[in-house]
């Protein structure tokens, strides 16, 4: 079992908003790094936590749960779509996704200021200067400890 962190603005898709939807497709991710991860990483059942970004308290505000492999996201096809890719065919579709499904809100959020100053977590990849990536491998250590926090 891997364990992974995904980025949402809390704007555009909250932890409550999968809370109400109980899963979602995770569309629209267009970095390569990220979309590997989903694609050769992921896999049904994986936990998730689901990290609020671009936002006042950016941090860890609940978990989710792979709920799909990868398959094509279908943003990419759709001329309309904000995500659109004209270099991406159906026959060799770029990008990736998988469903989450909703499995808990924290009691609090685990903010990236408490992270980033706990020496324990210190080579966590979400804390590593200049990573932006909004899927990312979390270490099953880290996992256990974060949790712990909260």
């Amino acid at each position: 079992m891997n364990h992974w962190l995904m980025k949402s603005e809390p704007d555009a898709f909250s932890i409550d908003d999968l809370k109400r939807k109980k899963r979602e497709a995770w569309d629209g991710v267009r970095n390569y790094q990220a979309r590997n991860f989903m694609r050769d990483g992921m896999r049904v059942g994986d936990p998730v936590f689901f990290y609020h970004s671009n936002c006042a308290v950016p941090g860890i505000v609940g978990i989710a749960e792979v709920a799909t492999d990868a398959y094509p996201d279908p943003s990419q096809f759709d001329p309309k779509s904000r995500y659109f890719d004209p270099g991406s065919s159906r026959d060799k579709p770029r990008w990736m996704l998988v469903d989450v499904k909703f499995v808990k809100k924290l009691k609090r959020t685990i903010s990236l200021d408490e992270l980033k100053n706990d020496p324990a977590l210190a080579d966590m990849p979400l804390l590593r200067k200049g990573n932006r990536l909004s899927v990312m491998p979390v270490d099953a250590a880290h996992w256990k400890y974060i949790l712990a926090l909260e």
